[in-house]
């Protein structure tokens, strides 16, 4: 069983590009641009969006292969969370939708994202912007989340505790049954 440990901050877009600096200053090593994503979370048996959920996140045309996960979020309320994950790639993204949906699973969420991926002092440093917010997170063992945290100007930041889901839910439109929360057209997105 794969654990999931990480810490998410709110960026301010000013906070960005002196957040990139530090990342570059302290020695972190990123991709270079920020890959489009498209996740739709399911709703259906043995399923609950504040607990466990499944998500298929498809990247934009042309990219990798898509990635279906299973998440199981430990309601710890620590600052540092800790869940259960399991994921794996999709060859066929449109395949297995159909199979979930023939199965009784249904989108209940979707939400895209732009994400920059960085590596810091053991950890993965991810930003990410979605049609809400923009978001700092911070994954690997708790100690170096500490210590990454610390590199960045990031200590004693609280952190946010809901997950893109509960966000999206906020902040999110309703569309024929699916809460969505896009970009307001494709080339924004991408």
């Amino acid at each position: 069983m794969a654990i999931e440990i990480e810490k998410k901050y709110r960026l301010r877009p000013e906070q960005v590009e002196p957040l990139r600096g530090r990342l570059t200053e302290a020695g972190g090593e990123g991709s270079g641009a920020a890959e489009f994503e498209e996740n739709v979370i399911y709703t259906g048996p043995g399923l609950d969006p504040a607990r466990r959920v499944l998500r298929l996140r498809r990247f934009e045309p042309g990219g990798r292969p898509a990635l279906f996960t299973f998440k199981e979020r430990d309601l710890s309320g620590s600052p540092v969370k800790r869940q259960r994950e399991e994921e794996t790639e999709v060859a066929d993204a449109g395949a297995l939708a159909a199979i979930l949906e023939a199965l009784g699973y249904r989108p209940a969420l979707v939400y895209e994202k732009r994400r920059e991926t960085w590596r810091l002092a053991g950890t993965e440093v991810v930003i990410d912007e979605l049609p809400f917010g923009l978001f700092v997170e911070i994954e690997g063992e708790e100690a170096d989340i500490l210590k990454a945290e610390k590199l960045l100007g990031l200590a004693g930041d609280a952190g946010v505790q809901e997950p893109y889901p509960t966000l999206t839910l906020r902040h999110g439109v309703e569309k024929d049954g699916v809460v969505e929360a896009r970009f307001r057209n494709a080339s924004e997105g991408r």
